[in-house]
């Protein structure tokens, strides 16, 4: 007979393996980034291609109201304006489904949408897919897509605590927001 965990355990050993878990087979830097259609909290549809002409911060996490997670869904909501300012869309991909996504909007006043990969395939098209403690989820990792649909910025390996201000730094080294 198996011990029965605590469902706060496992969620919290769950967001410490999912900060350790790497890609081994990672989308690079420069290549057109995967078409997803998605929906969000409220089942309006998302795909990429909606964003054209448009910076795409398309971070995946493993499960909403987790502590990683909520941290890294607040510090990008704390820097909205500053992602509007550069022209860029946040977007929050997890394997959660809408009515999850849409208590954990409610309860964080998240201004941007959170989409529900329920299926996994974007998870697996961006290779973020993976098994953690039996639960299948999206490793947190981030991807900056250019205005052109190509991956602009990779991050295998994010702190939720900073990972918003590093973002944002690397757009504006990117251009992002500039103005010909």
């Amino acid at each position: 007979m198996k011990p029965v965990l605590p469902e706060s355990i496992v969620l919290a050993s769950l967001v410490a393996f999912a900060q350790l878990a790497v890609a081994s087979d990672s989308l690079e830097v420069g290549q057109a980034a995967p078409e997803f259609e998605l929906p969000d909290q409220v089942g309006q549809l998302h795909s990429l291609e909606d964003y054209r002409d448009q910076w795409v911060v398309l971070y995946f996490y493993p499960k909403d109201e987790t502590p990683g997670c909520t941290t890294q869904a607040c510090e990008f909501r704390d820097n909205i304006f500053a992602y509007k300012k550069l022209n860029a869309q946040i977007l929050g991909v997890s394997l959660d489904n809408i009515e999850s996504h849409q208590r954990f909007a409610e309860h964080h006043d998240l201004p941007f949408p959170l989409l529900a990969d329920t299926d996994g395939v974007a998870a697996e098209a961006y290779r973020v897919k993976t098994r953690m403690l039996g639960m299948t989820v999206a490793k947190r990792q981030t991807f900056v897509i250019d205005p052109a649909g190509n991956i602009a910025r990779h991050y295998e390996k994010v702190n939720p605590e900073t990972h918003s201000k590093k973002v944002l730094a690397d757009l504006a080294e990117l251009g992002a927001g500039a103005t010909d």
